[in-house]
């Protein structure tokens, strides 16, 4: 009969050190990878080269990617955060413009003609508004 404390604690603590080394190393590839591609500097080539570095020879491709272009990567990071933040603030902004914004005479006036054609007000009520617009 096989018991669980048949596994001794330090080979439950080195096989969980390797699984957490192996995510982590995952996680840095991936984020190169992401690096990488996101990257406006390098051209196609240098992009290509890069990644067929690193998916072919991974261990040394990114542990040289990390030595040769690690110090910027932090900064391309914040650069793209920066531009999708500033990319949703200004979808928001206009958003909230687009609703609080006044309509143009030509909208407005439309506007009244579908209110008038419905029958939801009278023609002297038109009559009266429209000058109140165009004025």
């Amino acid at each position: 009969m096989n018991l669980a404390y048949d596994y001794p604690v330090l080979g439950v603590f080195w096989t969980t050190m390797w699984i957490f080394l192996w995510i982590l190393w995952f996680i840095l590839l991936f984020r190169i990878i992401v690096d990488i591609i996101r990257d406006d500097s390098l051209s196609g080539m240098g992009k290509a080269g890069w990644l067929i570095f690193a998916i072919v020879l991974p261990f040394l491709g990114v542990f040289v990617y990390v030595l040769a272009r690690g110090k910027g990567m932090g900064g391309r990071e914040r650069r793209h955060a920066h531009a999708r933040q500033q990319a949703f603030d200004d979808h928001i902004r206009e958003t909230a413009r687009g609703s609080a914004e006044p309509a143009t005479q030509a909208d407005q006036l439309a506007k009244l003609s579908e209110i008038r054609s419905k029958g939801d007000i009278s023609d002297d009520e038109f009559r009266r508004a429209k000058e109140k617009i165009l004025h």
